[in-house]
């Protein structure tokens, strides 16, 4: 592969917190002109079985993608799968395991939020709010601001969500590569450089990150990203072509939740990709 169309490797859609339906994603997708792209909703796969289908002969590739939300003794990871077989049961699996933690997790905080704070919502929009396939901590933000709790969705999460902590209900990195692994996947460290809230992880600590992760076969990493200087970036394409790593592009796009648009990866029209990346997209199912 010597050249690449526009690509975007981390998207979401309201399956998990983005606010763009699959179908409407996919629309985006074609109006950036994306060539390659993939759906990485958070601890679910059901918008990836939902895009082949709408997928037109000549319209942009589509690659199979997940974000598990991880955690152990080293801290917070974020890690992406891609070309998985849908049906694989050790990514389903943890796609039940982390739904369920997931809404265990939403309850915890809501009569968290009412016992703390005396926050409290309508049971209809309690049951909406559950309703969802898999809601988090910016769909409560969102109720509390429509109810007055709060100014914005940083605000409220920030201030009031996150003082609920919880011990356990997490996956850990070691389990979400090695489910994505044994499911035929890629698994890659997403925004590699964020740790835990405002953590900026550098140089080497870094590579500490990245060894630990190596440990369990992390396959790769995403040196593309919106919001990355050039510095950063430099810096994760040094590391992956140290450890044998493949590298990925993603905008981390959310629709109206976040001020990204589709294909926002750092990757400018007329750079040259990294030879990591174009071994990914050759490789990847």
């Amino acid at each position: 592969m010597t050249d690449i169309p526009k690509i975007d490797l981390h998207m979401h859609t309201t399956v998990s917190d983005g606010t763009d339906t699959p179908e409407e994603l996919l629309a985006a997708v074609e109006a950036a002109e994306i060539g390659i792209f993939s759906i990485t909703d958070h601890d679910a796969v059901k918008g990836c079985l939902r895009i082949p289908p709408l997928l037109k002969k000549n319209g942009p590739r589509f690659i199979t993608g997940v974000e598990f939300s991880c955690r152990d003794e080293g801290g917070k990871y974020h890690i992406l799968g891609y070309g998985y077989d849908p049906d694989a049961v050790s990514v389903n699996s943890l796609v039940a395991k982390g739904h369920g933690f997931r809404m265990q997790k939403v309850t915890a905080r809501l009569d968290f939020l009412k016992e703390r704070f005396g926050f409290a919502f309508s049971d209809e929009d309690v049951k909406k709010l559950l309703a969802m396939d898999n809601p988090g901590k910016p769909h409560i933000g969102n109720l509390m601001i429509k109810y007055g709790y709060a100014k914005t969705r940083e605000e409220a999460i920030r201030d009031f969500i996150d003082q609920k902590k919880f011990k356990t209900m997490v996956i850990s990195p070691k389990e979400a590569i090695g489910g994505i692994l044994a499911g035929g996947g890629i698994p890659v460290l997403a925004h590699p450089t964020y740790g835990s809230g405002d953590q900026l992880l550098l140089g080497e600590e870094m590579e500490q990150r990245i060894r630990h992760l190596l440990d369990f076969g992390l396959k790769g990493l995403e040196a593309y990203y919106s919001g990355f200087t050039a510095k950063i970036r430099n810096e994760l394409l040094g590391f992956a072509e140290r450890f044998g790593l493949y590298v990925t592009a993603g905008s981390d796009y959310h629709g109206s939740n976040k001020l990204i648009v589709p294909g926002d990866t750092g990757l400018e029209s007329g750079d040259e990709p990294a030879e990591q990346l174009k071994r990914f997209l050759e490789d990847v199912r």
